[in-house]
């Protein structure tokens, strides 16, 4: 982050609750040189996560608060920001984290929650979002990294990767190209903002100093023939 006219590491938190393949892409991309931050906590709910391995692989301080050790949400949600706090946590990294982010989390970290869902938001929030998509009979798929917001899958869109959907998909196949993705634009969002190049203004997120945005469209399927071009 830009701190006067010196250039800091970004203090990242990581909160996952299963493999951690996000995880791993911010960790490559923190070793690259690609994010100008470091991960300072990686926080699962879950003690079986194999995000809890990636991260003593890599070294990270890490721990797991199990929700299930508390009666209340909001009992669960102060420990963990506390915990995030007492790192010195700047931007919270949801990934695959599958509990609602409360108020507690909110009002500690204002515009400084990310997260990524595997859809082309607003379109299919929520879960199961490949399924629908097939369902639905969508041409294209993708992922989105947005800010969060109190509700499901709703805040401010940082950046979003496009996958076409093809005739043979299925869940899985589907799911893997758009992984692909994830694993591209939630570094690039994660380094914009370490860079202090976002800004929300209302539902939009800008995002200062960036190149001009190819005005191509994207048509699934492909226009074959020139007299329908």
């Amino acid at each position: 982050m830009i701190n006067g006219n010196r250039v800091e590491k970004l203090r990242i938190g990581v909160l996952a609750s299963g493999g951690g393949t996000n995880l791993q892409s911010i960790i490559d991309a923190c070793a690259a040189g690609k994010i100008h931050g470091r991960i300072v906590r990686v926080l699962c709910n879950n003690p079986d996560a194999g995000a809890l391995q990636r991260a003593e692989k890599a070294g990270l301080s890490h721990c797991c608060i199990n929700h299930r050790d508390f009666e209340r949400r909001e009992d669960f949600d102060q420990a963990v920001v506390g915990q995030l706090q007492q790192d010195g946590v700047e931007l919270v990294v949801l990934a695959g984290f599958m509990r609602i982010i409360g108020k507690a989390f909110l009002d500690a970290f204002p515009g400084r929650i990310m997260n990524i869902h595997p859809a082309l938001l607003p379109s299919f929030p929520g879960l199961h979002v490949q399924k629908k998509a097939l369902d639905y009979g969508a041409r294209f798929a993708g992922c989105t990294v947005h800010f969060v917001d109190g509700g499901v899958d709703t805040g401010p869109i940082i950046v979003q990767a496009v996958v076409p959907v093809l005739d043979d998909d299925t869940e899985d196949s589907l799911s893997a190209r758009i992984l692909e993705q994830e694993h591209r634009i939630y570094p690039y969002a994660i380094e914009l903002f370490a860079q202090g190049q976002l800004k929300i203004e209302g539902r939009r997120v800008k995002v200062l100093s960036q190149p001009d945005t190819p005005s191509q469209a994207l048509i699934n399927p492909p226009i074959f023939s020139s007299s329908l071009s």
